[in-house]
C-alpha cells in the first residue's frame, strides 16, 4: 500500500526500518510512494509561488505568472524524483565497498523513504516566509539525515559500524548532487529558463 510506512518513520523508525527490510516491496510499490510524496512540495510550491505570493523579507510579496509557476514546480517534481533515483544508484553503488550486497529496490527504498522528511517540508509553502521555510527545512534535512543513519545498517544489513561510514558517503553524495542539481538549475536560467514575475 502506498504511503504505509509514512507514520511509522516517525513514531517510531529504527521498528518501522525492520519492518521495511522483513518485507521487501515491489518496485512499483516503493516507486508509487515516491511519485506521489514529491507531489506535496511542487504542489505546495505552485500555490505558494502563483495564489499566496512569497515574501523575500522586504517589500511586497512576489507572484509568480500561472504558466511560470507550473513550469518551475514541473521542473522542480522531476528534479526531485530524478534526485531519488540518483541516490539510489549511489547507494547501489557503494554498496561493494561496504560488503553490502542490496539490490536496486533495496536501495530505491532506503533513498525514497530517507527523503519523505524533506519532501513533506514541502507542506511549509503554503506559509511562504523565508525564515520559517529555513526552520522547517533544517528540522527536515535533520530526521532525513537521522533516517538515513538508521536505516542504512537495517536495509543493507551490515553491522552498525560500517553503516555509519556507509550513510556518512550516501550523505556526501547527496550533498554534492544537490549542487549539481543547483548548478544546474542556475545555468537553465541563465539560458532564459527562469521564473516570471507577475
Amino acid at each position: 500500500m502506498v504511503l504505509n510506512h509514512l507514520m511509522g518513520l516517525y513514531t517510531h523508525p529504527k521498528q518501522e526500518w525492520q519492518t521495511i527490510e522483513q518485507n521487501h516491496e515491489a518496485l512499483k510499490s516503493c516507486l508509487s510512494h515516491l511519485l506521489l510524496i514529491a507531489l506535496i512540495p511542487s504542489i505546495c510550491s505552485y500555490i505558494a509561488a502563483v495564489h499566496i505570493g512569497w515574501n523575500p523579507g522586504a517589500g511586497e510579496p512576489l507572484f509568480l505568472t500561472a504558466q511560470s509557476g507550473f513550469f518551475m514546480c514541473a521542473g522542480m517534481y522531476c528534479s526531485l524524483v530524478f534526485g531519488v533515483f540518483a541516490l539510489a544508484y549511489l547507494a547501489y553503488w557503494m554498496g561493494q565497498t561496504f560488503d553490502a550486497h542490496p539490490d536496486f529496490t533495496q536501495c530505491l527504498e532506503l533513498a525514497s523513504y530517507t527523503a519523505t522528511p524533506l519532501f513533506m517540508v514541502g507542506l511549509a509553502a503554503l506559509y511562504p516566509e523565508l525564515w520559517f521555510i529555513m526552520v522547517i527545512g533544517l528540522i527536515g534535512l535533520s530526521y532525513s539525515v537521522y533516517l538515513l543513519y538508521t536505516g542504512v545498517p537495517i536495509i543493507m544489513n551490515i553491522p552498525e559500524e560500517k553503516g555509519f561510514i556507509y550513510a556518512s558517503s550516501v550523505v556526501t553524495a547527496g550533498l554534492v548532487l544537490l549542487v549539481a542539481l543547483m548548478a544546474g538549475s542556475v545555468i537553465l536560467w541563465s539560458m532564459g529558463l527562469g521564473p516570471i514575475l507577475q
